[in-house]
């Protein structure tokens, strides 16, 4: 598979993704500056592909990045695909565009170049990004999935979204979808958790059947955030199959992970906010990994997950209780 760090997939809907993304979530208390810091290299780098979040809390200071980078003429608005995310708490229809209009305006973008169902989860509306109960418990919510597409179909028809699609859906939730009647726009994408570990062969399959295109974030493992992260899970990069594959590609173990989804047709998105490692990251394009390789890394995956929201599993949209 011929890659080059201009390369991209062709959505469903004729828009162009780069194959390489640069995510901005940044965990815990650290300085949400690191965000816009990082995204400035990233593209300084060449990445075009900038991945961000209404959850993230920090899209004002991507956009400032972004804009920064425009002005001084290293790219043109047209030349980064950004992506934002519709929160669990907006997914009721007359709230879609509220959180939309929110995310441009820190932005101070004109539009989206994707717009995605964060996860099909849902809390009760409101400004608590996270409701909780007097005991702790999360206050789920339960709007109709086809009733929320509807309304990001809108925000496309309008102009403030080039594409829709959606992220941690297993294909149960992704078909109700597909097969909702008076059906406008396909999801493009479904972003969810994939790495070595966790290579989601039979999702990937499903999606390209249905022209829908997998990306993966958490591809090089996960900074150990108690919050989220399940902290009995290995250190992706550490895994001595990686490391030596690596070392025969004269390589860093990182690049090994990435290049192994690239090859299968996934789109990454890789995490830093080192200058070093996005340059590092970036260098991905440089070599190719043999059949052997894939095969090899093939029986790595576990089908382990780094992500930990079993606190969220009895809300009945909870994507995980199926295979895939």
């Amino acid at each position: 598979m011929a890659l080059h760090r201009d390369s991209y997939v062709v959505l469903n809907d004729g828009h162009k993704m780069p194959v390489l993304g640069f995510g901005t979530f940044v965990p815990g208390k650290l300085p949400k500056s690191l965000a816009e810091e990082g995204t400035k290299v990233a593209i300084d780098v060449g990445y075009r592909h900038i991945d961000s979040a209404f959850f993230y809390g920090n899209e004002v200071e991507v956009g400032r990045a972004i804009r920064a980078k425009i002005a001084d003429g290293t790219v043109k608005r047209e030349d980064v695909f950004y992506t934002g995310k519709l929160w669990c708490t907006f997914h009721t229809p007359e709230r879609v565009r509220v959180c939309l209009d929110k995310s441009l305006k820190d932005l101070q973008l004109d539009y989206l170049d994707l717009f995605i169902i964060h996860i099909p989860v849902e809390f009760k509306p409101g400004d608590d990004p996270l409701p909780v109960d007097e005991n702790g418990k999360c206050i789920f919510h339960n709007t109709d999935l086809r009733d929320t597409w509807k309304a990001l179909e809108k925000c496309k028809d309008a102009g403030l979204v080039r594409s829709i699609g959606v992220s941690n859906f297993n294909h149960k939730q992704l078909e109700l979808i597909l097969n909702m009647p008076g059906l406008k726009y396909k999801p493009v994408c479904n972003q969810v958790e994939c790495h070595i570990y966790l290579n989601q062969s039979k999702l990937l399959e499903f999606c390209k059947s249905k022209d829908i295109v997998l990306v993966a974030y958490g591809v090089l493992g996960s900074t150990r955030d108690k919050k989220w992260i399940d902290q009995s899970t290995p250190f992706l990069l550490e895994n001595a199959v990686l490391n030596a594959i690596a070392k025969k590609h004269n390589c860093t173990p990182a690049h090994v992970a990435m290049r192994y989804l690239l090859q299968r047709g996934v789109v990454v998105l890789a995490k830093s906010f080192n200058p070093a490692r996005i340059k590092e990251n970036f260098k991905v394009f440089n070599f190719q990994l043999d059949d052997e390789d894939m095969k090899t890394i093939d029986e790595i995956n576990r089908d382990l997950r780094y992500l930990d929201i079993t606190a969220w599993s009895d809300h009945p949209k909870y994507p995980f209780h199926e295979e895939y």
